[in-house]
């Protein structure tokens, strides 16, 4: 909807857009509580953000610029409706959905405050989902995100895909996606450990990317195997008792066998040209996970090999976790403990629950109960959700028994 908007109304009047975004749900707060859900909500949302966009033309035609591709079209009665009928059409909302994507992305921000639009103005991110996305305070991503918008409302029409800077701005709009999709993956939602219809929406978008020629780069095809190989372990990461499960104690019988051979295909496809992203290496761990029917047939030195690559093309606290633990499960508890004490800025990870539960289960499995008992404490007053408070609990009384 807001796409769609700001490409009627113009990305300088992109609060208008919102503004009109939040009316058509007011609307719907109002009408459907007397009528019912409509059939079909979303269509319906549309089309009354859509007579609501006419109304504000013709009110502020004269008082305010629009966007000025649409010119003349939005002056005249006789082509005000037709034009904005074109524009809310299924094919332009998706022409203007990955528009709107890479205005997002504009130079003039870093990469972090592209990423954090993205999230908020197109995949409806609050301030604190996109603060935990970045493992940043809601305080510093209020700020980016305003000063971003900003930046973003100097321009005058949105992004042209065939633009010379349309390469920098595509890596930009893979990174918002694969965050997009982690925080559904991970839930730092205050209310469940997953959001699987944000991992939805996710894979919706990169598969935008797909249908485009110029945007189906072999980058964009690893970040699709990437999620669809994550996707595909979704239904294991809960137990039959909804318990959180970690992925070394998941019933891979539950792994979606479908999308396990769709993420092969799109990472084989992947693999055309010299390119090689952090989405590869990632896909390719999550690959290696995939092909091993239990966790004891799980090549870990392949995957060790993977982290080390990865670390190369994109160091972060993140990934120097993740390759920590993989070194556990390869050389040894102790070895891994060794890995997690030596990675870099780790106050990042101060509100980062698993940095803690890991160090737990490490120390644990060296059968130093209490200090594990402790790092699961720590996890424990750190945890985003009801489930995540309930998985760590139950380790302690584990530590315990």
């Amino acid at each position: 909807m807001v796409a769609a908007l700001t490409r009627v109304f113009g990305v300088h009047n992109l609060a208008l857009a919102e503004d009109v975004v939040q009316d058509a749900f007011c609307r719907a707060m109002e009408v459907w509580k007397f009528r019912g859900v409509p059939e079909n909500p979303s269509a319906w949302l549309m089309a009354t953000a859509k007579h609501r966009a006419i109304d504000v033309l013709r009110r502020e035609r004269t008082a305010r610029t629009f966007a000025p591709e649409l010119g003349r079209l939005l002056e005249s009665e006789w082509t005000l409706v037709p034009a904005v009928e074109e524009l809310f059409g299924t094919a332009a909302v998706k022409d203007d959905l990955l528009r709107m994507m890479f205005s997002c992305c504009n130079p003039r921000l870093n990469d972090d405050a592209q990423v954090a639009l993205v999230l908020h103005i197109l995949c409806g991110f609050g301030v604190s989902e996109v603060a935990a996305a970045f493992l940043d305070t809601e305080a510093a991503t209020q700020k980016r995100i305003s000063r971003a918008k900003k930046i973003l409302a100097g321009s005058k029409r949105l992004f042209d895909l065939a633009d010379a800077d349309f390469a920098r701005r595509l890596s930009a709009v893979h990174r918002a996606l694969y965050l997009l999709f982690n925080e559904g993956y991970h839930g730092a939602s205050s209310e469940s450990v997953m959001q699987v219809e944000l991992c939805q929406e996710a894979m919706r978008l990169t598969g935008l990317l797909l249908e485009r020629e110029s945007t189906a780069t072999p980058a964009t095809f690893a970040l699709a195997a990437l999620m669809s190989l994550h996707a595909a372990r979704l239904p294991g990461r809960i137990n039959a008792s909804g318990r959180l499960q970690t992925l070394l104690d998941q019933d891979r019988s539950q792994w979606d066998t479908a999308l396990i051979a769709e993420g092969q295909r799109l990472l084989e496809r992947s693999a055309t040209g010299s390119e090689l992203s952090e989405y590869h290496v990632e896909a390719a761990i999550a690959a290696a996970h995939a092909r091993a029917a239990r966790v004891e047939l799980t090549n870990w030195a392949q995957i060790v090999a993977l982290y080390d690559k990865l670390a190369v093309l994109r160091p972060s606290p993140i990934v120097a976790l993740n390759r920590a633990i993989a070194i556990a499960q390869y050389q040894g508890p102790e070895r891994g403990l060794d890995e997690l004490h030596a990675i870099a800025d780790l106050d990042r990870f101060a509100r980062y629950p698993f940095y803690f539960a890991a160090l737990a289960d490490l120390e644990l499995r060296c059968g130093r109960r209490d200090a594990a008992r402790q790092h699961f404490g720590e996890a424990l007053t750190r945890a985003r959700n009801p489930m995540e408070r309930e998985f760590f609990e139950q380790r302690i009384r584990a530590c315990e028994a």
